[in-house]
């Protein structure tokens, strides 16, 4: 019978709350990131005394952290009163104002949106909103198209909070003058983790989602120097994720090393975003990608102008490395050669969502 006593029955298993590994997953506590939430609550205050907020915009790069942690604040208000609404929008997903009014409207409980345009969606909003105030947050609102809709909040709406999460420091600065000089907002960096507030986070996580005493320490350790040399949590989470899998399709009772170490190998085949969750436009050029993989940035343009694409070379080059930073596609510099400096760009074939594993 010892041939069995490290072997997992078929009733087992090593995860206790695989939700402790969803990115968007908020614990109770958010270590680390305490004086921004308090940066946030702050701004926000003025709120509760019937009094107009401060804006904020928050800016990091992927994965420290900037979402969970406003998320966080937003749960706290809407326990704390039912005179502010929460609106959270993703502009990933709406990523015109059209898109993001329709989405308001729809949170704030109005669903007759069919067959309206957006000035009279956003009029109802409106008055709505101004019956109360309201947090809007607006996540990844570097991918938006247009900010028509911001103005017209900043205008419109009597008590608000506007809060703008970015991976990118300098986004406020591309803004429209007549918005960013209305918008007056607040700046606050997220700094990447270190490899001990890494290492805190990632036990944190184990203990909410796996059984105790199941990982190895060397297979922790692991997790924790890779996570931090990529700088992105989310990573982190797939790792754990991925190697209580592996471990359990061993039917091993323990989270070893060489499961992590096998985890890492798959890391790759893992993309931040959905494919369905891309612009039109997006997809298009990623299925140019896919047909020229291995090819030269210039030689995937001239096929995207081939299928009748209109924008021009720079504009591609932009939405190129939008593919990049969300892992659909690698893109290498190569140097020397006739052309000198261009790109490769090279497909991956298995895209996966890193919080959809």
């Amino acid at each position: 019978m010892g041939l069995f006593k490290d072997m997992l029955k078929d009733s087992e298993t090593l995860f206790k709350n695989t939700i402790a590994l969803d990115y968007d997953y908020v614990p109770k506590l958010i270590p680390f990131r305490e004086k921004h939430q308090h940066f946030i609550a702050t701004c926000v205050k003025p709120l509760f005394m019937n009094r107009n907020a401060r804006n904020v915009v928050i800016h990091g790069l992927p994965g420290v952290g900037k979402t969970v942690a406003c998320k966080h604040v937003l749960n706290e208000i809407e326990e704390e009163t039912d005179d502010i609404y929460v609106l959270y929008v993703n502009c990933w997903q709406k990523n015109t104002s059209y898109k993001v009014i329709i989405d308001i409207c729809e949170q704030l409980g109005y669903k007759l949106t069919h067959n309206k345009k957006s000035d009279e969606l956003f009029s109802i909003a409106r008055n709505m909103v101004n019956k109360k105030a309201a947090v809007f947050v607006f996540d990844e609102v570097d991918k938006l198209e247009d900010y028509d809709f911001l103005y017209y909040i900043l205008e419109e709406i009597y008590r608000k909070s506007i809060i703008t999460i970015t991976n990118y420091k300098d986004w406020i600065q591309n803004l429209d003058q007549r918005i960013k000089s209305r918008l007056t907002a607040e700046i606050i960096e997220f700094q990447p983790y270190d490899e001990a507030e890494t290492r805190e986070i990632l036990r944190q996580r184990i203990k909410y989602a796996f059984v105790d005493d199941i990982w190895a320490e060397d297979a922790i350790e692991i997790a924790v120097t890779k996570t931090a040399e990529m700088g992105d949590v989310r990573s982190g989470l797939y790792l754990l994720r991925e190697a209580g899998n592996l471990a359990e399709d061993s039917s091993s009772t323990k989270i070893t090393k060489d499961h992590i170490l096998k985890a890492i190998e798959k890391l790759d085949e893992f993309s931040i975003k959905k494919k369905e969750e891309l612009e039109d436009d997006l997809q298009d050029i990623l299925e140019i990608v896919k047909e020229n993989s291995g090819k030269k940035i210039g030689d995937a343009y001239k096929a995207y102008q081939a299928k009748g694409g209109k924008a021009g070379y720079k504009t591609f080059q932009r939405k190129i490395k939008k593919l990049s930073e969300s892992r659909f596609i690698t893109v290498t510099k190569t140097t020397g050669g006739a052309e000198g400096t261009t790109s490769i760009l090279e497909y991956k074939t298995a895209t996966k969502k890193l919080t959809d594993f």
